[in-house]
């Protein structure tokens, strides 16, 4: 989502237990590395997937990719050059991972949206956004009808990249480049459940080979309607 000023998360206690469970169950686990920044909460899983699952991932990503959107609609063409996919999240292999992710984190399954493979060719890019939404924005209410803010999100890349294709975080200062299995989690959110504008990030653009990655979103409340 592209940045701009507005109306960010205001402090919830919703958001904040979110933080603190997530928090301390990735901080129990030997996998998950935190990385050295004061100012965002964000942790490393090494070989979270293995080869084959990366390879099939890329697979499905390469048969269904379609041109990257902003969900602000804004008509700048160059924020976001990349490609995406919507994977099938209800597909056995699919629902494996997707679910995985959810309990790597401790977050209700139905919490997250749909698993959203990405791929960046020679000169993509996704310029500085953040997560979380723009309560001044249109389509606010249609998040808030669908889960609410963006809490967490998971990264995984699948694939190493020649040259180019880091995540950036430019205010929380960490810089984190891509490598097969990888995966990367942070909270959008401060302590207080505020939007935290620390988590600024950028796909920087790959200057040689291709880039793919999956992203999970992890909403407040429900994405995925019962009934």
């Amino acid at each position: 989502m592209k940045t701009n000023p507005g109306l960010p998360a205001q402090p919830s206690p919703v958001r904040r237990f979110i933080g603190e469970q997530v928090q301390a169950r990735l901080d129990a686990n030997p996998r998950m590395e935190r990385l050295p920044s004061d100012l965002a909460v964000v942790y490393r899983c090494r070989d979270y997937l293995d080869a084959k699952q990366c390879a099939a991932l890329i697979a499905l990503i390469d048969a269904n990719r379609r041109p990257s959107t902003l969900l602000s609609g804004s008509g700048n063409s160059e924020y976001r050059t990349s490609e995406s996919c919507d994977l099938d999240r209800w597909s056995p292999a699919i629902r494996e991972i997707d679910e995985g992710v959810a309990a790597l984190l401790g977050i209700a399954p139905e919490n997250g949206e749909t698993l959203q493979g990405q791929r960046y060719a020679i000169g993509q890019h996704f310029r500085p956004h953040h997560d979380y939404f723009n309560e001044g924005e249109s389509y606010w209410p249609r998040m808030k009808a669908t889960g609410g803010h963006r809490t967490w999100t998971a990264m995984i890349y699948l694939n190493d990249v020649a040259e180019g294709g880091a995540t950036w975080f430019p205010q929380a200062g960490l810089r984190v480049a891509p490598k097969r299995g990888l995966l990367l989690a942070w909270n959008n959110m401060n302590a207080d459940g505020a939007a935290n504008d620390a988590t600024l990030h950028e796909g920087s653009a790959v200057t040689e080979g291709v880039k793919y990655i999956v992203t999970k979103w992890f909403r407040e409340g429900a994405w995925v309607k019962s009934g």
